[in-house]
């Protein structure tokens, strides 16, 4: 697991990381004393569990946590304080959990043992999508049954937002593009979302989605995707594109263009591309 322990305390900091890593000692454990630097640290990395102090410099701790869920939906944060009269606002925020301070040892450990949303480290049975050419989803190399053909493509619509969050009404302007967001569209756009969970909960993959009652996003530390790699830099992956993203759908089209333009300009930038210069 990765745990971070955030707290202006430097002494109260420390403290923690020498609990956690008595108890956890195969997890990677780093410690902040700076809001920035913890906000920093979790848009990089794929973090399982955040120590939060609820003072800490000019941040509440109900408001870092609020930004910490903004950039990791799935973030167990556990509240560390001296102050019980925070517990409400905590819990409303769905925490994971609230510890007072000076923390015991038994009191950490059962906070570790039932977390809110346990790593499941369901990237490891190897998720994989498929951008460029059709879109496909595989687990364990076996491509993901869907129980409707909206239901797939209301993930590649999530794939294709990269992790940002989609209202129901955009999901349904784009999966019914011809059609009024009247209320028969409405329900049927919930009703492919239901569905898309369910077949998501069957092949033991629910934590692939992110969803409230106004919005549904993709969790994207979750997959290997060929187009994600490629807007981060991987130049083998985007030899892989050979004109086509996500061809099952019209909506994909703009993305063509963006990704056709990236190709060439990798292409005259790499050594072998100078030769005609």
């Amino acid at each position: 697991m990765n745990i971070i322990v955030a707290d202006d305390e430097k002494l109260a900091m420390e403290y923690m990381l020498s609990l956690l890593r008595k108890l956890e000692p195969e997890s990677q454990i780093t410690g902040f004393t700076e809001a920035e630097e913890v906000f920093e640290y979790i848009r990089a990395r794929q973090v399982d569990i955040a120590f939060l102090d609820i003072e800490m410099g000019g941040y509440n701790g109900i408001e870092l946590a609020h930004k910490c869920k903004d950039i990791a939906p799935l973030l167990n944060i556990i509240f560390v304080t001296g102050y019980a009269e925070y517990m409400t606002d905590a819990f409303r925020l769905h925490a994971s959990g609230y510890l007072m301070k000076p923390v015991r040892t038994e009191d950490l450990k059962a906070e570790l043992d039932n977390l809110r949303h346990p790593p499941q480290n369901i990237s490891k049975r190897g998720i994989r999508i498929q951008t460029f050419g059709f879109f496909e989803v595989f687990v364990d190399s076996v491509p993901l049954k869907f129980r409707r053909t909206k239901c797939k493509e209301c993930l590649a619509y999530l794939t294709d937002r990269r992790g940002a969050r989609v209202t129901y009404g955009e999901l349904a302007a784009v999966l019914w593009e011809d059609r009024a967001c009247n209320q028969a569209v409405q329900n049927n756009t919930q009703k492919v979302v239901s569905d898309l969970v369910k077949t998501l909960r069957e092949a033991g993959l629910e934590e692939l989605v992110i969803r409230s009652r106004r919005d549904i996003a993709i969790n994207t530390t979750l997959v290997d995707c060929d187009y994600y790699d490629v807007l981060n830099g991987d130049r083998e992956r985007l030899r892989t594109f050979m004109g086509e993203y996500m061809s099952n759908y019209s909506w994909a089209e703009f993305k063509v263009g963006e990704l056709i333009k990236l190709k060439e300009e990798v292409i005259h930038t790499t050594p072998s591309g100078r030769g005609n210069g």
